[in-house]
């Protein structure tokens, strides 16, 4: 996926500055480190943040649109959509369908003011495992943009990573609709992703990371981190066997996560982190790299709709955490919606 919270996976498309040379050199932030290996992305909705950090891009899903329609700062976007929907002429369920659409299109229109890359907006939870309502919903979001002038190529659909989700990226893809598969958190689930010509995936770190310490009882060092090891996994295999899809990791629970990461195509990261990675100037080297990726023994992985099923469902972390997503997206959508039923 706008939302200002979480929402803007900014990608900070390695757009840093060079700072002026003075007799006494400045030791660079790790954040500035950073922006040179990796594309980084602020992961917020709040307009203040985006222009302190200046993200490439920005994403937004349910649970980000929630907050931010809350806020007094907000209510013109709010407006605004409302104004755009009741132009459709339609009323009652069909109204609040469309006046959801006009919001995440006016959140991301208004996103899409202060970076000058994309926006990934969400299609509805409750649609996963829905082809051909996703590509619908898809096709619907590139036409409300273009409504208010802005390009499909400024645009990502985003998507949870179901095999539905995946089949309806390959469509929209081929339509010349880039997609961000969300929700991912194994590799059987990536490797689907890029045989679709998926754009972008974002497998989410934090989140696997939460699974294992809840099942394991244990912490775990950042370099043993299973968030990060998946996402290593996932780039390494892109590398090696040549997929164009890009990998953003996502849902970072501390800093070492993301210098362990260091070198992936694009990293979102929240404001908080932000600030501690802008506040220390310890070096940091690059972990990943696509020369190197092209050097190891991981072997390629053979899918169908079967296989891609079978291995889903014998990754218990994978299964419970995609669906669990799901469910959460889902929960806030139907806030939202109560939320603007309320003001129409």
């Amino acid at each position: 996926m706008v939302m200002l919270e979480p929402i803007i996976e900014d990608h900070f498309m390695n757009t840093v500055a060079e700072a002026p040379q003075t007799e006494t050199a400045i030791a660079s932030s790790q954040l500035e480190q950073l922006k040179k290996m990796t594309t980084v992305v602020a992961d917020t909705g709040d307009f203040a943040t985006l222009k302190q950090y200046a993200p490439q891009d920005a994403t937004t899903n349910p649970s980000l649109i929630f907050k931010a329609a809350q806020m007094p700062e907000y209510q013109p976007v709010l407006e605004k959509a409302i104004a755009d929907a009741r132009k459709s002429g339609l009323s009652g369920t069909r109204l609040l369908d469309e006046t959801m659409d006009c919001l995440l299109i006016a959140f991301g229109a208004e996103i899409l003011k202060l970076v000058p890359g994309r926006v990934s907006t969400e299609t509805d939870a409750n649609i996963s495992f829905d082809t051909e309502a996703l590509v619908a919903k898809g096709r619907r979001f590139i036409e409300l943009y273009q409504k208010q002038g802005i390009g499909r190529e400024r645009i990502l659909i985003k998507i949870a990573t179901t095999w539905e989700g995946i089949r309806a990226c390959e469509i929209l893809q081929r339509a010349g609709i880039n997609c961000n598969m969300t929700l991912l958190f194994s590799l059987p689930q990536a490797v689907a992703c890029a045989e679709a010509n998926a754009k972008l995936i974002s497998p989410f770190v934090g989140r696997i990371l939460d699974w294992y310490k809840k099942s394991t009882g244990k912490d775990f060092a950042p370099a043993d981190d299973p968030g990060v090891l998946s996402v290593k996994e996932i780039y390494t295999y892109y590398k090696k066997f040549g997929h164009a899809t890009e990998v953003m990791g996502a849902s970072f629970r501390n800093k070492g996560e993301i210098i362990e990461l260091a070198g992936s195509d694009l990293l979102t990261i929240s404001p908080q982190l932000l600030g501690e990675l802008k506040t220390d100037t310890t070096p940091i080297t690059r972990k990943l790299d696509a020369m190197a990726a092209k050097e190891s023994k991981i072997e390629q992985l053979a899918l169908d709709e079967k296989k891609f099923r079978w291995l889903l469902n014998e990754n218990a972390m994978a299964t419970e955490k995609t669906a669990e997503g799901i469910r959460l997206f889902n929960a806030d959508a139907q806030k939202l919606a109560q939320f603007i039923a309320a003001k129409l």
